[in-house]
């Protein structure tokens, strides 16, 4: 990533898409920011001023373009931020955690002090996290007005804001408009069967065939499936300390870079959450020039294959638990039956989807024998049961990890968790990008003659990103295995 202006303003002037969402660009002779790929006019250099996010340059007094719509940027992988802490507080933060509470709260949640906290984020971000949430929640609320047809007053429920006075005075305030005035233009997105569809934008090439097909072959039965060039399933969120149910359909607009995600009505309270939750199961913040840079010749065949994520951190973990020792489709059977027996009914639109992932809290409240019924050993039984336990008491995150070698080590104390597990969890789970599978079996076969440490050792030259060189190995077969990429690894 360049950070001298002078290249900055090159990127600009190309409207090079590798750097959308890793920079913004404020122009002193309107007032208004830009994503580099804004099809205006590209303004002389020296009314320039570049911003890391778009919290900085609002910070300084400019306006988002109605055009190129900041808030539609990819975002940025783990890998980018500096500094962890500052990332992580951001997910949290554009998934709404300060709508409900406070930052003492966020630092309490990353293990930090409130001051270190303030003190990372703002070398991060040159903003602090408040005003960070509120650019947050501004752009959120534009991207309502714009791309639906939502009353105001419920756009700025969902958008965070407490009241609809507070909503109208902030809008008036940053971006010079009325909400009414905002709306006034065509909505972007055409609008799905029951009144709502968001784009979410990613940097190309993205092999969406190829993620359709990866999710088709590992779909739960009864919460997710693949029809044509659909991803449906059922979703389950936390909210403000109650769960919200309901269900989601994912389409693609390759013209535009993007995603369409038309969700249930059910979901609107939490938005911000699934948007988020969503860029992390199709890896949409990636950055596949820099990952292809590295990798080289093992990405040349796939430059669009993409790390696939998972909704939520317990069913990415409960996935790598269930997936060990065996094929792709006694997998996804072994799913099916546990959302069966431990997940709750949910209507949907959907054929065939019409149950729910099941909640931590109900899984650790089951006996092994229970969980084992499902058609699994009692002590995998016995694991799923432990990281169901642990993570409901807040002893184990698996949403939001800061400290990734912490994070494995905890997992690896829990029985039936060992190193390919952990490591599994934490690409899937976690969508850490730089975790390499040594032992794994099929990236074994793929690296002949080479012992587990001399395979890392091989792998090294692909830090900081061994989790696509995994998937690339995965991907690269000539003929697919009967059973699934991990199958025989240990646990």
């Amino acid at each position: 990533m360049p950070d001298r202006p002078a290249d900055l303003y090159a990127a600009l002037c190309a409207r090079d898409r590798r750097f959308d969402g890793r920079f913004y660009v404020g122009v002193s002779t309107t007032g208004i920011y830009c994503r580099p790929v804004c099809a205006v006019r590209t303004p002389r250099f020296e009314h320039c001023s570049f911003f890391a996010n778009p919290a900085a340059a609002e910070a300084q007094g400019y306006r988002p373009c109605l055009r190129c719509r900041p808030e539609l940027a990819p975002g940025l992988s783990p890998i980018d931020a500096a500094d962890r802490y500052a990332r992580a507080a951001a997910r949290l933060i554009e998934q709404g955690f300060l709508a409900e509470h406070d930052c003492a709260a966020l630092a309490r949640r990353l293990g930090i002090t409130d001051r270190h906290l303030r003190r990372v984020f703002a070398a991060q971000f040159g903003t602090s996290p408040i005003e960070y949430a509120q650019t947050q929640r501004l752009l959120f609320a534009k991207r309502l007005l714009a791309e639906s047809d939502l009353p105001v007053t419920e756009i700025a429920l969902a958008a965070g804001f407490g009241s609809l006075r507070r909503f109208n005075a902030l809008v008036q305030a940053r971006y010079g408009l009325t909400p009414s005035a905002m709306r006034s233009r065509p909505t972007a997105v055409a609008q799905g069967a029951h009144g709502l569809r968001l784009r979410l934008a990613y940097r190309p090439p993205f092999d969406w065939p190829g993620m359709l097909a990866w999710f088709a072959h590992r779909a739960i039965p009864g919460v997710e499936t693949v029809h044509g060039p659909c991803y449906l399933r059922s979703v389950s969120l936390l909210h403000g300390g109650q769960p919200l149910h309901g269900w989601i359909r994912v389409t693609a607009d390759a013209a535009r870079h993007g995603l369409l995600v038309e969700p249930s009505p059910t979901l609107l309270p939490a938005l911000p959450m699934l948007l988020a939750r969503l860029r992390r199961l199709f890896d949409l913040d990636a950055a596949p020039a820099d990952i292809a840079a590295v990798l080289g010749a093992l990405a040349a065949a796939q430059p669009g294959l993409r790390l696939p994520g998972a909704l939520s951190g317990f069913e990415g973990a409960a996935r790598a638990v269930l997936e060990q020792q065996v094929s792709t489709r006694a997998a996804a059977s072994l799913l099916g039956r546990f959302a069966q027996r431990f997940g709750s009914a949910q209507h949907t639109p959907f054929a065939g989807v019409e149950r729910l992932f099941p909640d931590p809290q109900r899984v650790a409240e089951a006996t092994p024998e229970d969980i084992a019924a499902i058609g699994i050993p009692r002590t995998r039984a016995n694991a799923l049961r432990q990281l169901a336990i642990e993570a409901t008491a807040g002893r184990l995150d698996l949403e939001e990890v800061v400290d990734i070698e912490q994070g494995l080590e905890r997992l690896r104390e829990l029985p039936g968790i060992g190193p390919w597990t952990a490591g599994y969890i934490a690409m899937r789970a976690w969508s850490w990008p730089d975790i390499f599978l040594a032992t794994d079996y099929v990236v074994r076969k793929r690296l002949p003659d080479l012992a587990p440490r001399a395979i890392e050792a091989h792998a090294a030259r692909w830090a900081p990103w061994r989790s696509y060189a995994v998937m690339h190995l995965w991907s690269s077969q000539a003929v697919a295995p009967p059973t699934s990429p991990h199958a025989g690894a240990p646990t």
